[in-house]
């Protein structure tokens, strides 16, 4: 039987396992404040009698990663994390500095079965979908490895968050935990490439997350080619889930848009864009395509950025560029997993 995740528990779970284990309910909390202290193995739950460490052994882990390599941006002191779990896969994180306070972009998922072409994350397909504790423990990791206070979640990294929505909507709930982290929905992002029924789906939880969908293109066409998951639902059918997620949460959808030189930049893209949005409780996040190896797409110069901005917002579009953040180290989903495993593969 395989071992389950610690960090999947609650609080009144952990006292519970502890009294199943013939031990007092105040053995669980113990636990948890071993665990939300970043703590990677049971053995170094050192105020626990060893008996009760070694039944813990046997039956679980505690869904913390190893750390296998870290860089930080010398441009913007964004740190980009690759981080190890017990069974040896591997996923990324990233620590992004603002005004504001520290943010943590976490990854639901080992690699991607969405298959879009401008992301590295799903080269390899898809491996497995995270536990809510082992997606936890990426926010664990950062702040154990900083010591300074997450206090944003983006769930942006690699995967489809609403491919794996269970976990996904368990790890949120987590993420409020007052006892825990203590961080409010209303400081959490999740992007999605637009599973419409998933979409509706989280629309009827009730959150006050900011969801994101990933747009990337203003005809379907444009968007198959660009993203697979289009060929099963078109655009009108994502944008139909967006309004009744903004109908039934009351918050502001962000359509993010890749941008790709000669791909999806022209005018004529930003006026379809702008009357597919209008009227809609939106705004778009205009992305300068990250350079991937392989992919073929090419980042528009900056004045054509401006002008597809400029189209927008005369159409009453509320409008921001993402500020490019990590270029130096790989910043981009599934990027330094890349990079690691095509060294590995050198090696052997």
């Amino acid at each position: 039987m395989s071992q389950r995740v610690l960090l999947d528990m609650d609080i009144q779970g952990l006292k519970e396992v502890a009294s199943d284990y013939g031990y007092p309910a105040y053995r669980g909390k113990q636990v948890w404040d071993w665990l939300y202290k970043g703590t990677v193995e049971i053995s170094e739950m050192k105020n626990l009698p060893n008996k009760l460490r070694e039944r813990l052994e046997e039956d679980f882990v505690t869904g913390m990663p190893e750390i296998v390599k870290k860089r930080v941006s010398k441009l913007d002191d964004t740190a980009k994390y690759l981080l190890r779990y017990h069974d040896g896969s591997i996923v990324e994180c990233v620590r992004l500095l603002y005004r504001f306070g520290t943010t943590v972009c976490v990854s639901s998922q080992v690699g991607c079965r969405m298959g879009c072409t401008f992301c590295a994350s799903t080269k390899g397909g898809l491996v497995r979908s995270l536990t809510r504790g082992e997606i936890l423990a990426q926010v664990l990791t950062v702040q154990m490895d900083t010591g300074t206070r997450v206090s944003n979640v983006v769930i942006m990294g690699s995967g489809e968050p609403l491919d794996n929505y269970v976990n996904v909507a368990g790890f949120i709930r987590m993420l409020g935990y007052k006892e825990g982290l203590n961080i409010g929905q209303r400081h959490i992002t999740l992007s999605t490439c637009g599973l419409v029924p998933e979409i509706i789906r989280l629309a009827d939880l009730g959150l006050q997350i900011t969801l994101s969908v990933s747009l990337h293109a203003a005809d379907d066409e444009t968007r198959a080619r660009l993203m697979p998951v289009a060929k099963k639902y078109r655009i009108k059918e994502v944008l139909e889930g967006c309004r009744y997620y903004a109908r039934r949460t009351g918050r502001r959808i962000t359509f993010e848009y890749a941008l790709a030189e000669g791909q999806n930049d022209r005018p004529e893209d930003a006026q379809k864009l702008a009357s597919l949005l209008r009227g809609m409780l939106c705004n778009v996040n205009l992305i300068p395509v990250n350079p991937i190896e392989g992919s073929g797409y090419r980042q528009p110069d900056r004045n054509s950025v401006r002008g597809f901005k400029a189209m927008l917002i005369q159409r009453g579009i509320a409008v921001t560029v993402r500020r490019e953040m990590g270029r130096d180290i790989a910043g981009a989903c599934g990027q330094l997993k890349a990079g690691y495993i095509k060294e590995e593969n050198f090696r052997k």
